[in-house]
C-alpha cells in the first residue's frame, strides 16, 4: 500500500470513530506476538496538558541516551505524528509498510471483533503514550509500562466519559494498575476518586500540592522557569520553554515521572531532566508559528484549557493589539467557551474548519452575541486578522486542535500569508 491508501484503509475501518473497549486491540496484539509487552515508560490521561508532559518527558528521556517513542494524540498536519521515534514521526512509506505487514492480522480480528482502533509496534527502550479518550477503555490501556499520570480533570467529551469530575477522575484511573507508581495534579472532588483507585491497585501516588511541590515563574515569552520538590529530591530552577505558567505544573508531573522511572531502575542523571526540559518542544500549544504579526495557535478545546490559553495570552499581549480566530467541533462546551471570549473583549473572527465535526462560523457567531466576523477558511480568517492587527499585533488562532493543525499548514505552505503593515 502507498501512504495515502493505509490512510484510505484506516478510515474505511472507521478510525476516525469513537469505539470505546479494549477488545479488539488486544485480540489485534496477540495476533501479532503481544509486541505491547515488551515496553516500559510512562502513560498519560487526564483532561488537559496531557500532550505537554508526554513531550518533557520524552526530550528528558532522549538527552539521557534512550531511544524513545512517542505516541500523541491526535496528529496536527500528517498522521504520521501520532508514531514517533526521538521526536520524529515515522516516514510516510515506513507507516504503509507496516500497515501492509500488520494488515492480515487487522483483518482476521475484525472478522471475530471488528475492526480494531489502533496499534503500535517499535524497536525503542522507552515508550511515552498519551491516552487518546478516558483511560479505563481507551486503547491505549493494553499497556502496562510502570508509571501513569493522570494530569487534570475537567468536563470535557462528557458524552462518553460521564457528566460529573467524580465520573471522568474514575475512567481517566483506570489506567491505573498493580506494581506500578502514579502521579497527578487533579483536585477535589476528582482527587478522591483518584486515590481510592490507587489504594485499590496499592500503589504510590504522587500528587501535585502534596508529595510533590511547585514554585514557578512565569518568564512570559521566555517560557516559564519552576522549581519541583519531590520525595526523591529538590530540583531549582529548572526551565521549560513552552508558554504559559500552566506549563509549570505540567513540568512538575513530569519531573515526578522521571523520578518514578529512576525508582525502576533507569538512569537518567539530573542533567538530562535539567536539559530534557529546557529543549522539550510541543507543537500547537501556544505556538509561535508567525511573526510580524505575531501567530500564536493554542488546541485548547474545552473551558478549562482554554481558561488557561486565555490568562497567557493576556499575559503575553501587554497592549498590543489582539485578534482571536477561532473555531470549534459542535460537540464542545460552545457556551462556556464563548463567555470566555467575551471576556477578553478582543475581536473574533469565527473560522470554519475542514473536518464534519465543526461547528459552522455563522452559528458560532450568533451564539456569540456580540460583533464578529466568520470566514469560510483558516486561511481566510487568519489572513483577514494578521492584515487587521498590522505587523507589531498577535493573531491568537485557538478552539479546536483541527483549527491550529490547519493554521500550522498554512504557515509551512510556500505561500506565506500577507503580512500587515508596520506600525
Amino acid at each position: 500500500m502507498t501512504y495515502k491508501e493505509s490512510l484510505d484503509y484506516l478510515t474505511s475501518l472507521g478510525r476516525f470513530g469513537i469505539k470505546l473497549g479494549l477488545a479488539r486491540t488486544q485480540a489485534l496484539l496477540h495476533a501479532l506476538g503481544d509486541p505491547h509487552e515488551l515496553f516500559q515508560g510512562v502513560q498519560v490521561a487526564g483532561t488537559n496538558g496531557k500532550g505537554s508532559v508526554c513531550a518533557m518527558v520524552a526530550s528528558i528521556l532522549q538527552v539521557a541516551g534512550y531511544r524513545v517513542g512517542l505516541m500523541p494524540k491526535p496528529h496536527l498536519v500528517s498522521y504520521t505524528e501520532r508514531i514517533q521515534v526521538d521526536q520524529r514521526p515515522i516516514r510516510e512509506a515506513d507507516f504503509a509498510a507496516l500497515l501492509t505487514e500488520v494488515q492480515p492480522a487487522i483483518s482476521n480480528v475484525a472478522a471475530e471483533l471488528g475492526p480494531p482502533t489502533e496499534f503500535e509496534r517499535a524497536g525503542i527502550d522507552l515508550l511515552v503514550c498519551e491516552v487518546g479518550l478516558g483511560g479505563r477503555l481507551d486503547s491505549t490501556n493494553v499497556l502496562d509500562l510502570g508509571v501513569e499520570v493522570i494530569t487534570n480533570i475537567a468536563l470535557d467529551h462528557t458524552q462518553h466519559l460521564g457528566s460529573t469530575l467524580e465520573a471522568i477522575a474514575a475512567e481517566k484511573a483506570g489506567i491505573l494498575k498493580r506494581d506500578s507508581l502514579a502521579v497527578t495534579a487533579a483536585q477535589p472532588p476528582a482527587l478522591a476518586v483518584i486515590e481510592a483507585a490507587a489504594r485499590r491497585e496499592q500503589i504510590p501516588l504522587l500528587r501535585l500540592g502534596h508529595e510533590v511541590e511547585l514554585q514557578a515563574l512565569d518568564r512570559e515569552w521566555a517560557g516559564v522557569e519552576a522549581t519541583v520538590t519531590t520525595p526523591a529530591g529538590s530540583y531549582r530552577d529548572l526551565r521549560v520553554p513552552l508558554l504559559g505558567l500552566h506549563q509549570a505544573e505540567n513540568a512538575a508531573l513530569a519531573v515526578a515521572a522521571i523520578d518514578g522511572l529512576r525508582s525502576r531502575g533507569w538512569d537518567i542523571s539530573d542533567g538530562a531532566l535539567r536539559d530534557g526540559l529546557a529543549r522539550t518542544r510541543w507543537p500547537g500549544r501556544l505556538e509561535v508559528i508567525d511573526r510580524h504579526p505575531i501567530v500564536l495557535v493554542d488546541g485548547a478545546h474545552n473551558p478549562a484549557g482554554l481558561e488557561r490559553s486565555l490568562a497567557a495570552v493576556r499575559t503575553l499581549a501587554k497592549g498590543r493589539q489582539l485578534m482571536i480566530v477561532f473555531g470549534s467541533m459542535k460537540d464542545k462546551d460552545l457556551p462556556a467557551m464563548l463567555s470566555q471570549l467575551r471576556a477578553m473583549a478582543a475581536p473574533v473572527i469565527f473560522s470554519a474548519i475542514d473536518w464534519h465535526r465543526a461547528a459552522a462560523p455563522a452559528e458560532l457567531a450568533k451564539q456569540f452575541g456580540e460583533p464578529a466576523e466568520v470566514a469560510a477558511s483558516a486561511k481566510e480568517a487568519i489572513t483577514r486578522a494578521r492584515a487587521r492587527v498590522g505587523a507589531n499585533g498577535i493573531v491568537f488562532v485557538c478552539g479546536s486542535l483541527y483549527l491550529v493543525g490547519e493554521a500550522i499548514a498554512l504557515s509551512r505552505s510556500r505561500r506565506p500569508l500577507p503580512v500587515g503593515n508596520r506600525q
